[in-house]
């Protein structure tokens, strides 16, 4: 957008331009989705106020993390004769696979 600007010289005109500019620290971002998340680690967020309104900008790792639908682990819990938690448990070390979390909650002792 602007090539070969220092940050300083931006600030100004940004200043300028009636836009602020403000970093905030975070040691992690999480944004919550119907059917999961979105967790960034390590955060860098900028703020930026422009006609009174503030946009935020984060960069960083970003780890995706998928819920579990809840029919999943009704039918899991159903077919192995367990608890919900115990089912919720199970899918989580299947990484969601139905057929996988029933078979390692019938093979207990």
């Amino acid at each position: 957008m602007f090539p070969k600007i220092n940050p300083r010289q931006m600030k100004k005109l940004m200043k300028q331009m009636g836009m602020e500019m403000e970093e905030l620290e975070a040691k992690e971002v999480v944004i919550k989705l119907a059917d999961g998340e979105i967790i960034i680690e390590n955060p860098k967020i900028s703020i930026v106020t422009a006609m009174n309104q503030r946009t935020y900008q984060i960069t960083g790792t970003e780890k995706v993390a998928q819920g579990i639908p809840a029919e999943d682990i009704k039918l899991v819990a159903a077919q192995a004769n367990v608890s919900e938690e115990e089912a919720r448990k199970a899918l989580e070390g299947a990484r969601g696979d139905l057929a996988q979390a029933i078979l390692k909650l019938g093979a207990r002792p």
